[in-house]
């Protein structure tokens, strides 16, 4: 229905059901309007009708959908020789820069990385004659309408405007008509009536309980005919919790969340897509145009937001005329929410059966044979897993997730110095380095009087050291004259250092002190006592002054 209206070049609003054939729906008529070689060759354009500059453009919100469509226009574009180039964050500028100079027919890229490119002029924008929003809905929703109106402004004003999408609210089609010329709006049914769902997808709704939707799920993955499936979860942290979980129960599994670097979300998805890894664990930026062969079985983890995201998620399965199967667990907090999902799509599941992994129904419905365990038995291990896919080195700036990191700290250089090996000491001096003492520290000098209350001087001078200097208060100096005085007798004028004050004392630790020192003053020299004369001197001046003061105030 697409094909012949978009091919005479005419505006197209196009809705149909997911899985139906939407990204060739767009794609071909790119294909056919972009001018390259084989056409100048054939007569059907001039020469200088040729040029470098991109003459198509392709926007699309996600990294993943960006290299889906890429792969599936260049599969298109094959026999033309058609150039076609993804532009998305996450991956290095300079391969996508040099492509640019080289020359690209189609350009399939994410708002942000197009918008940075065409600010530092790196991407010409003037000569695009047609422009597809895929996924138009969200691409023209409040987080990527300001990009995409800035992306409008540096296109020329005749060009032909695509919108495709599954879901595209009344709101959305009025705010298009802004950006195009008299479109048609083509809305694709199905025979089998006018439902929103593809009607060869199951659908199963269950209440279930956050603490045993583990074990639930673990369960639903042991189905027969179950083949890939894909876990869509609400929040980052809950698909990277359930896929640590998921592989710790022995299923090859991978997470695709925005936590991760670019490198690891396309190693997940590319390892599920060669069968290396049959369960994907992702939050909704998978949810939409993510075409993989053989996916049967979508859950929902977590009740989605609205029911346009609904549509998108189970739409993973059911693709193509295949059959599939969508379970959705809802929790008691979820319950509100999904009952204006089950109304808004008329799905007939307002109440749903409140279910546990040890449920009858749930083993019979879901066609899971009896005496299921959460652990997937070791002899139906066979998948390779996520690990044996390789992790694409893409220069990601900034070095997010794991390609980051890791690699910083797989190219750090091992440590080679030797850890310090630790001594003891005492004292600061070794305790087990008898020879490395000096001779001349085993004689005690004049100014380092040996103190034959320390252990280390014994008599058969095993352990000889060099004392500590240390810094010693003036009630301990005080002390330590007195206990040495009958010992050693040293000079008048050594025990003056010791007494000098450091620091003011307050009146009553001055009476104090003086009291105490009284039979040592008198063995000193006669200093002591002047100091004690001179500090006590403008104490009792400063008394007489203040009382003499007072009267005459």
């Amino acid at each position: 229905m697409t094909l012949p209206v978009a091919l005479s070049g005419t505006d197209v609003i196009g809705q149909a059901k997911t899985g139906t054939g939407k990204t060739l729906g767009f794609g071909l008529p790119l294909v056919e309007r972009v001018t390259v070689p084989v056409d100048v060759e054939a007569g059907r354009a001039k020469p200088e009708e040729l040029t470098e500059a991109p003459q198509a453009l392709v926007v699309v919100p996600t990294r993943e959908l960006c290299t889906q469509v890429t792969n599936d226009l260049l599969t298109a574009g094959k026999v033309r020789n058609v150039r076609v180039l993804a532009i998305y964050g996450g991956r290095s500028y300079e391969p996508q820069v040099e492509a640019l100079r080289k020359g690209v027919d189609v350009v399939v890229g994410t708002p942000g990385r197009l918008l940075d490119l065409a600010g530092q002029r790196k991407l010409d924008l003037s000569k695009v004659k047609a422009l597809v929003l895929d996924e138009a809905d969200e691409m023209l929703d409040l987080g990527f309408l300001p990009d995409v109106e800035k992306i409008i402004q540096l296109l020329p004003a005749k060009r032909q405007t695509m919108l495709f999408s599954a879901t595209m609210p009344g709101a959305v089609i009025g705010l298009a008509r802004r950006y195009m010329s008299q479109p048609t709006h083509i809305r694709a049914t199905s025979p089998d009536g006018e439902g929103a769902t593809v009607a060869n997808i199951t659908q199963r709704v269950y209440r279930a309980h956050s603490m045993d939707k583990p074990e639930l799920v673990s369960r639903i993955l042991q189905a027969e005919g179950r083949g890939l499936a894909m876990i869509f979860c609400r929040t980052k942290r809950t698909a990277a919790d359930i896929a640590d979980q998921l592989a710790r129960r022995g299923f090859a599994s991978g997470a695709v969340h925005g936590d991760l670097g670019q490198g690891a979300r396309e190693q997940a998805l590319r390892a599920f897509r060669n069968g290396k890894v049959d369960v994907l664990v992702c939050t909704d930026v998978a949810a939409r145009g993510i075409d993989v062969e053989g996916v049967t079985h979508v859950i929902n983890y977590q009740s989605p937001e609205d029911e346009k995201t609904y549509l998108h998620r189970i739409g993973r399965t059911g693709r193509a005329g295949a059959s599939g199967t969508a379970v959705t667990l809802v929790d008691w907090d979820d319950i509100p929410r999904w009952q204006l999902i089950n109304k808004a799509l008329d799905l007939g599941f307002g109440d749903p059966v409140e279910t546990y992994s040890t449920s009858a129904h749930l083993f019979e419905e879901l066609s899971i044979p009896a005496g299921t365990k959460g652990v997937l038995p070791r002899a139906e291990r066979t998948r390779a897993g996520l690990a044996a896919e390789e992790i694409e080195d893409l220069g990601e700036p900034g070095g997010r997730g794991r390609s980051g990191r890791a690699k910083k700290e797989e190219e750090a250089p091992a440590r080679t110095r030797t850890p310090r090996a630790r001594r003891r000491t005492r004292n600061g001096s070794p305790v087990d380095e008898t020879a490395s003492t000096a001779p001349e520290a085993l004689e005690p000098t004049a100014s380092e009087p040996s103190d034959p209350s320390d252990p280390s001087d014994a008599a058969d001078g095993t352990a000889p050291r060099t004392p500590r200097r240390r810094r010693r208060t003036r009630a301990v100096a005080t002390e330590a004259v007195t206990a040495e005085a009958p010992v050693t007798e040293p000079a008048a004028s050594e025990p003056a250092e010791p007494a000098k004050p450091r620091r003011r004392r307050t009146r009553a630790a001055a009476a104090k002190a003086a009291g105490a020192e009284a039979p040592v003053a008198e063995a000193a020299s006669e200093p002591d006592a002047g100091e004690t004369a001179e500090a006590a001197k403008p104490r009792r001046r400063r008394t007489r002054a203040k009382a003499t003061t007072t009267p005459e105030s």
